[in-house]
């Protein structure tokens, strides 16, 4: 990872300058010019998502850089950024996201033509029909999402069902909002993105790069959803 990230450095370093970007100062003391979009993470720990000057993004640690820089990228704030407020970043779930998400439409689930690319975050809902527990907190999430959903977040539900009918039905009888998994892409799913977690409901939050920032599970110890729905909420009021 740190060879990876310095050779991203070096790319950046030796791009043309350009006036609307701004000098970022790295560790070692070089420096490179580069537009932050974004910030994820926790106080102490958090990561920025940079335009570089031909288009592409690349996410950067604040250990990477000087002490003074690091602290700006500590202290960002979303309105600082409003040039690119809503604009959608790339994220490694495009991938498999593409052409593979569904949404209810009346009683069916249909081909999600508008999801939203979330600026920050993702939030995956695993969860499934047949379970009692996720039965007694959808409704919870679903109020959750309606009230606070924005272009920063977007919930994708990960399904345990059998079959796309019990899934549909699940849908239809808790009125989802959000986009969810095909089925069929599930297991691609769990296998490329590893979360902790052994049962559900369960959720869990992840910057575009998919780095786990808040889950349903603790270790082994399971602390149950509404954590990871708090904690949410407490960063999209940041």
């Amino acid at each position: 990872m740190k060879t990876k990230t310095m050779i991203l450095l070096g790319c950046l370093l030796a791009t043309s300058a350009h006036a609307e970007f701004r000098t970022w100062t790295r560790a070692d003391g070089k420096t490179a010019e580069f537009e932050l979009v974004s910030v994820s993470g926790e106080a102490g720990a958090k990561s920025g998502v940079f335009k570089m000057h031909n288009g592409r993004s690349v996410t950067l640690k604040a250990s990477v850089f000087s002490d003074d820089d690091a602290k700006l990228l500590e202290e960002w704030k979303p309105a600082e950024a409003t040039a690119t407020a809503g604009a959608a970043l790339p994220s490694v779930f495009d991938k498999l996201f593409d052409k593979n998400l569904l949404k209810l439409s009346g009683k069916s689930l249909q081909s999600c033509k508008d999801a939203t690319k979330p600026r920050k975050y993702y939030l995956f809902y695993y969860t499934a029909s047949w379970c009692g527990p996720c039965h007694k907190f959808t409704p919870s999430l679903v109020e959750f999402y309606n009230k606070n959903k924005d272009d920063s977040f977007e919930l994708v539900l990960i399904s345990s069902d059998r079959d796309e009918k019990a899934m549909t039905a699940y849908a239809a009888e808790m009125t989802m909002p959000w986009p969810q998994l095909r089925l069929s892409k599930v297991r691609q799913f769990k296998r490329d993105f590893k979360y902790p977690g052994g049962g559900i409901p369960n959720l869990v939050l992840t910057d575009l790069e998919g780095n786990l920032i808040k889950g349903s599970y603790e270790g082994q110890k399971y602390v149950g959803p509404h954590v990871v729905m708090q904690h949410l909420e407490s960063l999209l009021k940041q």
